[in-house]
């Protein structure tokens, strides 16, 4: 049962945040669900495999932070190919720091604070969605809002899918209404996209979303797992993590990592008093993952129809907390928030300079004006 509501919570608290990035860079309707059955795909045969081998309770999810920096970042040259060939050196990138130490200790050296900076700006105008939403659709954002904050009081881990399914419930409301019917797919379907590279969407997209992969996803999944007494194997993780996503890329997959939040479903004492026997239930949240790719391309056929800005509504729900914890982080350090603050606004801001997007030029921005700021090392 914990394996089961661990690939629940993961898939219905971010779903809508992975479709509105891969439209954001140019996918069709077609196109964006099936990357998110690609990604659903390699995050359940990725989970099978590694608790499989290393019986520790290791989980997987699609990158949520990476989707959020799709939808800020907008289409890129070279369009929809550019962003798959960009999510195939994403995941280049992930599986290297498993092959290549000095990778993951370079990933390390970039300051946590402006990696949550990046992330929170980046995650900034998707949380605005949906207050803006109820300005243009009052009665159906509303009821969704609503129902979020209280369950966010009474069962916070549930929120997300409960709004989820107000969501859906007016949207068939509405559908039924208006006497409209459903136009789309409703079976899976993977479409092959093939790849083509860009500097521009390498360095808009690519690089941004290795960083906020690997910061926001990897590493807290480390940390999480080893709170309840379990390392990580790392190797094996990132090597799977990075083939995931280079397999689910060119069919419009971005990227899949180590779990974070819902790591701790899987791990706790939900998932049984006898340690060594935890990892079944991270196994059988692969097999939950397989089942609910199955249904993908319905639900992503019934949000299609939904009134304009239901889909980032829901979406900047999910991310809400994220960019709460993201930004409590960026600035935790005194000492140290002028530099995340300007990679936040920056971040926040969409500028785009050569064709490459905010994110990029808001962490290069920082690790610039925090080196100019740190105090000089007196020689004795």
């Amino acid at each position: 049962m914990a394996g089961i509501v661990t690939a629940l919570v993961g898939f219905t608290s971010s779903f809508a945040v992975v479709l509105a990035g891969l439209r954001a860079v140019g996918a069709s309707p077609d196109q964006a669900a099936s990357g998110l059955l690609a990604v659903t795909l390699c995050v359940g045969l990725g989970v099978l495999l590694l608790a499989f081998r290393s019986k520790v309770p290791v989980t997987l999810a699609w990158s949520t932070p990476g989707a959020a920096l799709l939808a800020t970042s907008g289409a890129v040259d070279g369009g929809w190919p550019a962003a798959v060939g960009a999510f195939l050196v994403a995941g280049v990138l992930i599986a290297m720091t498993g092959l290549v130490p000095a990778l993951g200790r370079l990933m390390t050296r970039i300051p946590t604070a402006l990696a949550q900076a990046m992330l929170a700006g980046v995650l900034l105008q998707l949380c605005l969605a949906p207050f803006q939403a109820l300005g243009s659709v009052p009665l159906f954002v509303a009821p969704v809002i609503v129902c979020w904050l209280v369950m966010t009081k009474f069962a916070p881990r549930w929120s997300v899918p409960a709004a989820l399914v107000v969501a859906l419930a007016v949207i068939g409301y509405s559908l039924a209404s208006s006497g409209t019917t459903l136009d789309g797919a409703l079976l899976p379907t993977l479409v092959w996209t093939p790849p083509t590279f860009t500097l521009q969407a390498l360095a808009g997209i690519a690089l941004p979303l290795f960083v906020v992969t690997m910061a926001s996803q990897n590493v807290p999944g480390v940390a999480v797992l080893r709170s309840f007494g379990y390392e990580t194997p790392w190797r094996p993780s990132m090597l799977v993590t990075g083939a995931g996503t280079m397999l689910g890329a060119p069919f419009g997959g971005h990227a899949i990592n180590l779990a974070a939040l819902s790591a701790a479903l899987a791990a706790g004492e939900e998932a049984g008093s006898n340690r060594d026997r935890r990892w079944v239930a991270a196994f059988t949240s692969g097999f939950a993952y397989l089942v609910l790719a199955a249904f993908s391309t319905a639900l992503v056929t019934l949000v299609s129809a939904a009134p304009a800005g239901m889909l980032e509504a829901v979406a900047g729900l999910a991310l809400l907390g994220t960019l709460a914890s993201a930004i409590s982080s960026a600035l935790a350090d005194p000492s140290d928030r002028i530099a995340p603050a300007i990679t936040f606004l920056l971040a926040a801001s969409g500028l785009a300079f050569a064709g490459i997007g905010s994110a990029f030029w808001a962490l290069l921005a920082g690790l610039a004006v925090r080196a100019l700021l740190s105090p000089r090392k007196v020689r004795g």
